[in-house]
């Protein structure tokens, strides 16, 4: 009876060792398999950050560079003389002699040239004559007007007598006006035999030689005369600068025949308004050139020092991005790109100049992808940083 009370008080025992031991190897399994998949759970994670991190774009970001508040402002100018008239004949004729050939310096009122006109000294004689017997028909009508007046008096002759001869005396006066504008006519054409300079300059063209049949008018220019003694120098300001382009402010010009030498010249005028075929304004730089050294039809490089309007920033060019929607630059906030639309000024062709949409304290993308788009996660990079990972 020992014996069964014994293997009874035993049973127990190894099931509730059995429980014990089934408990703790539930726990060790569940153990093992936290411990093997929460780390595999962190590193997933830090996988899939890791690829995200890796697959936003490193980017360069620097601040944008301010804008000088007056700047200089190189411009192509073309020099034209201060007055520059081709000289045409006014009346017909043989080139009798020239004076002076091109690159001569002449007066106002030296004589360049003769024609030879027969023509019109012979109109001219025969219109003097005309004149003479007009005055003379004139003298006699009115002699005879006045006998016949004196005669009324006295009823020795009729009055009606008397009106036609005072209306005769009248109409050959009328004659003699008339006979005196002809002649006077004719003598300006024969003054016109003679051509002279109408204002003191250099003659740059002579389009005749002696003996050349010279018709009146416009068909054949004799001569072309330009002042150069202060030249104008005709610059398109592009609308940006056109506020800051007014009358008084000095221009420096260059020329590549006179190396390191410039000329100070002065805005006199604008055109006061903008082309809409160009947006420029047409302003005037006017030079003095009493040493002779500029020549009109020159090529000039204007250089303006302009006050700016408004104070800009400066920018690269790869910086920009060219978008179906307009102009934008990257900047980067809270590590995400933002496109900003901008308004540029100047450029050229290494830098530009954002006159609207950027702030000084923007960081701006310095060569962003094309394929950027707003919103999208980026990495700043120093530029060490990413000659190293380049170099490895």
């Amino acid at each position: 009876m020992s014996n069964t009370s014994q293997e009874q008080q035993a049973r127990p025992l190894s099931r509730g060792k059995a429980g014990i031991l089934l408990f703790v190897f539930l726990a060790v399994a569940v153990g093992i398999a936290i411990a093997g998949i929460l780390p595999r759970l962190r590193d997933r994670k830090e996988l899939r950050q890791q690829t995200s991190e890796l697959a936003a774009p490193t980017v360069l970001v620097a601040a944008p560079q301010l804008g000088a508040p007056s700047e200089e402002v190189v411009l192509p100018g073309n020099i034209f003389a201060y007055v520059d008239s081709p000289i045409y004949a006014r009346t017909s004729g043989y080139l009798r002699k020239w004076y002076f050939d091109i690159g001569a310096h002449v007066r106002k009122g030296q004589l360049l040239a003769e024609i030879e006109s027969p023509e019109v000294d012979q109109q001219l004689a025969q219109a003097r004559a005309d004149l003479l017997t007009a005055e003379a028909n004139a003298k006699y009508a009115q002699m005879t007007a006045s006998r016949y007046q004196d005669l009324v008096k006295s009823n020795a002759v009729s009055r009606q007598d008397t009106e036609n001869f005072t209306t005769q005396a009248a109409a050959t006066n009328t004659q003699v006006k008339s006979a005196l504008a002809n002649v006077q006519r004719l003598e300006q054409l024969v003054s016109f035999e003679k051509i002279y300079a109408p204002f003191d300059g250099v003659v740059t063209a002579r389009g005749v030689d002696i003996g050349q049949l010279i018709d009146a008018g416009a068909n054949k220019e004799l001569f072309h005369l330009s002042d150069e003694h202060i030249l104008r120098v005709y610059v398109n300001v592009p609308q940006l600068y056109s506020l800051a382009c007014k009358p008084g402010v000095t221009a420096d010009l260059t020329f590549v025949e006179y190396p390191g030498r410039t000329f100070q010249g002065r805005i006199v005028r604008t055109a006061k308004a903008i082309d809409p075929t160009s947006r420029t304004l047409l302003v005037e730089v006017d030079v003095d050139n009493r040493s002779g050294d500029l020549v009109p039809g020159a090529y000039a490089q204007v250089h303006f020092k302009l006050q700016s309007p408004v104070r800009s920033l400066i920018v690269p060019v790869p910086a920009l991005l060219f978008r179906s929607e307009g102009l934008r630059v990257a900047i980067v906030q809270d590590n995400k790109a933002r496109l900003v639309p901008i308004t540029i000024g100047r450029d050229d062709g290494r830098v530009v100049e954002v006159t609207a949409g950027l702030h000084p304290e923007d960081q701006v993308i310095q060569d962003p992808p094309d394929s950027i788009v707003d919103g999208e996660p980026v990495r700043i990079v120093q530029p060490g940083q990413q000659q190293k990972s380049g170099g490895e």
